[in-house]
């Protein structure tokens, strides 16, 4: 399995509620119907970051979504500065 961790802030401009919305889009339209997605969760930190954890049945897998374009209300109340990807291989 491939754990995807996406983190960053939000744009100045953003409106949290609306990015919210756009994230339980993100989660019920667009991962849930991709081949090799398992579970995704999005996390505030205390200090204003954001971070989605993804977790993949592969790299494959992973690799294949990177390809596909994201959704524009999402990534429209993000930081594209502050974006910070990695991915970590499960050991199990």
């Amino acid at each position: 399995m491939l754990i995807e961790t996406t983190e960053f802030r939000l744009a100045a401009s953003a409106d949290e509620a609306a990015f919210l919305a756009a994230d339980r889009d993100v989660q019920a339209d667009h991962n849930a119907h991709r081949g090799g997605f398992i579970r995704r969760t999005t996390a505030r930190g205390e200090d204003g970051t954001w971070i989605v954890v993804t977790i993949w049945d592969s790299a494959a897998a992973a690799d294949a979504d990177a390809g596909r374009d994201a959704d524009a209300a999402f990534v429209s109340v993000i930081d594209g500065d502050s974006v910070r990807r990695r991915r970590w291989t499960t050991l199990d």
